[in-house]
């Protein structure tokens, strides 16, 4: 499959953050079928582990947006 040619940097970014947002979704969903205790037995513990996790890395790549723009280097 070709490289896709964007016109902007604002247009590549809405195409690759749309598909990427996306498929975090459709796996997000797809955790949510371990919920089944039909099919899965699981501990309270673990699962907030699991939720602890991807709340953290949620929280450091959200960070990764709010760049602080001019900021310069000073030894004072």
């Amino acid at each position: 499959m070709p490289k896709q040619k964007f016109s902007s940097k604002r247009e590549r970014f809405l195409k690759v953050a749309e598909d990427r947002t996306n498929a975090v979704l459709e796996k997000i969903r797809v955790l949510g079928n371990c919920a089944n205790q039909s099919l899965y037995e699981y501990k309270e513990e673990e699962v907030n582990k699991i939720f602890r996790v991807i709340q953290d890395f949620l929280n450091e790549t959200k960070l990764k947006f709010k760049t602080k723009k001019g900021k310069k280097f000073s030894l004072i």
